[in-house]
């Protein structure tokens, strides 16, 4: 006979045989690839992983990579957290401003960058018209590394922003209401109240809000792709950005395997605190 937890490992078992199949293959043949011992045509050894040590366009793209993400979650913590506690006040018609608030997120992330570089172009762009409306001559957005990078960062903000104020939302409407209310009685200030009350209880809901981020960004790819292409250069240029160029443009497998499987190292260092955090709520 079963006993209960051998029950449940028998009920999630077709779900653990499925994440293997979907997750674990494809690592393990990316992980195989990146030593040339399946698939590649050149000699079996470490002799992508000496080429990504000496690249030093990997060197360049892993600080964009570094930069990126910190900019972009640094901007959607402050942008996500003011919409959402803007969204927890109890005013007539709030779910409207929730669903606008959230709209930037539904658009995938290659359409999202296909418009911003139609925004931006230097031509017929948008932004460029506004300036010349004002007297100001066109701007090469993308025809200056650090404006490009800028403006990635800029479109990215907008469009990943409802992500981490859902987050936060969910987290600021389970604080209770009696610690604002004992706080309303005793005179306290909102700007007290929200340092001593609204960000305790929030934090829990930030650092998960910051990890699944910052995974979430370093793997992007539809956006930058969408809007530069990882140029001028590759100063926009990201590490999922690099593994495509290499493996289906140059058909360097060995090489876009050994990116792939250091972004994977990277993004489960990123992992390992929400899943702590994730065991320790359990237990």
């Amino acid at each position: 006979m079963f006993n209960h937890r051998s029950l449940g490992y028998a009920f999630v078992a077709p779900g653990i045989v499925l994440l293997i199949v979907i997750l674990g293959f494809p690592a393990l043949a990316s992980l195989l690839q990146s030593f040339n011992l399946w698939g590649g045509s050149g000699t079996p050894g470490i002799g992508a992983y000496q080429k990504l040590l000496l690249d030093p366009e990997f060197r360049q793209t892993l600080l964009n990579t570094a930069l990126f993400v910190v900019a972009v979650v640094a901007a959607h913590v402050v942008l996500g957290l003011s919409v959402a506690l803007l969204l927890n006040l109890d005013v007539p018609g709030r779910w409207l401003f929730r669903v606008v608030a959230i709209l930037p997120w539904t658009m995938p992330d290659i359409i999202g960058g296909l418009i911003f570089r139609f925004i931006f172009d230097t031509l017929a762009g948008g932004v460029n018209a506004v300036l010349a409306l004002a007297g100001y001559a066109p701007v090469d957005w993308f025809g200056a590394p650090g404006l490009a990078f800028g403006t990635v960062i800029f479109a990215e903000v907008w469009r990943g922003y409802p992500y981490v104020m859902l987050i936060l939302l969910a987290g600021l409407q389970a604080i209770p209401r009696d610690q604002y209310e004992a706080a309303e009685i005793d005179g306290v200030g909102k700007w007290k109240t929200f340092l001593h009350i609204t960000l305790p209880n929030l934090k829990p809901m930030l650092a998960i809000a910051i990890i699944l981020d910052a995974i979430w960004e370093c793997r992007l790819f539809g956006m930058i792709y969408g809007m530069t292409g990882g140029g001028p250069g590759y100063a926009t240029q990201n590490l999922s950005l690099l593994v495509y160029k290499n493996y289906f443009q140059f058909f360097d497998t060995a090489y876009a395997s050994s990116i792939a499987v250091v972004l994977a190292a990277l993004l489960l260092v990123l992992a390992i605190p929400y899943v702590r955090m994730t065991l320790k709520e359990e237990s």
